[in-house]
């Protein structure tokens, strides 16, 4: 976590530099960009903090973590089965794992759902099809398969599964013809819709669920503290400026900008970010129910030597909210 050079405002030659401000970057992983961030960053808010943000985006859930195992990365906006699958099961995609942890929760899905490609709007014509995921054994992949079940389709006999990485290159997938299915979201599953995708179901169909975590490496943790609670508090604060209706407009243009998707659409996922159940989670809270969600559903769908217990992952430290705004 770098020091930035100093930033020094309202400096005339020759004046008495008594106080520089000293911006500190966080290098933080990502999937889809960030709209949470950029609106951080429009308000001010970020830099009020002392903070600037780099999102590295990731191609898929093992490079991202590959990346924050190998400390390339501070922090990361990731899946909460990530956090599970490289703090406690060795047999995870790096086939090793690290102190890990969750420092807090932020969205709950953001619209994540199963798409068709265009044409396809029935389970029936699904069967055959190639399912595309981040990564076979990653949580939007068992969310998959878990949608395409409740339609009838089974992992084993009812479609093929092909891995093409982060969410934005699996939406291009589709609207290639390069898969015939994928679960989407964080603003891919509007663009996808209205180039002629279908939403089939939502993750709100499944229990309670959180799609996106900021987590953080335990040696991080410890080194750059202080910050990381910096930049949880700032985006936590943001979080519920938005949920309150503040900086909508600027929210609307910093959507437009990052995601690229026209006005109308840039207010529909406006709509989903500020949504009590998909939208985001103001106090950050990673809540033990959504937990049981994620554990659930990697028995079911990567069942390893024993059976995984939420009492046993959380008894392993994987959330961590001492970072959290204490009010």
């Amino acid at each position: 976590m770098p020091l930035d050079s100093a930033v020094v405002k309202g400096l005339t030659p020759g004046s008495d530099v008594r106080t520089i401000a000293v911006v500190r970057t966080v290098s933080l992983g990502t999937f889809s960009p960030s709209v949470l961030v950029e609106v951080a960053a429009r308000t001010g808010a970020l830099e009020h903090a002392g903070l600037a943000v780099q999102e590295i985006p990731a191609t898929s859930s093992p490079a991202q973590f590959a990346a924050l195992l190998d400390g390339e990365l501070d922090a990361v906006l990731t899946n909460p089965d990530n956090v599970v699958a490289y703090r406690c099961l060795p047999d995870n995609p790096l086939s090793r794992t690290a102190d890990v942890r969750i420092l807090a929760a932020v969205d709950g899905g953001l619209g994540l759902s199963l798409f068709g490609q265009p044409g396809c709007t029935t389970p029936e014509q699904l069967r055959g099809g190639v399912l595309s995921v981040d990564a076979p054994t990653t949580g939007f992949a068992f969310i998959a398969y878990e949608l395409l079940d409740q339609l009838g389709l089974h992992k084993d006999d009812g479609y093929s599964i092909q891995a093409m990485g982060s969410t934005p290159r699996r939406a291009e997938a589709l609207l290639a013809g390069q898969c015939r299915m994928t679960v989407l979201n964080a603003g891919n599953d509007l663009r996808a819709e209205g180039e002629g995708a279908t939403r089939l179901s939502s993750v709100t169909s499944i229990g309670p669920y959180v799609g996106t975590v900021l987590a953080a490496r335990g040696d991080t943790i410890q080194r750059e503290g202080e910050v990381l609670a910096l930049l949880i508090e700032t985006l936590l604060h943001t979080s519920a400026e938005l949920v309150a209706g503040k900086h909508m407009e600027l929210a609307l243009d910093a959507t437009q900008h990052r995601l690229g998707l026209d006005r109308t659409t840039a207010q529909r996922y406006l709509k989903t970010l500020v949504d009590p159940v998909d939208g985001l989670v103001a106090d950050g809270r990673m809540s033990p129910d959504a937990l049981q969600t994620v554990v659930g559903l990697r028995n079911r769908y990567f069942p390893g030597a024993s059976t995984l217990t939420v009492e046993a992952v959380l008894d392993s430290g994987i959330v961590d909210d001492g970072l959290l705004p204490t009010s």
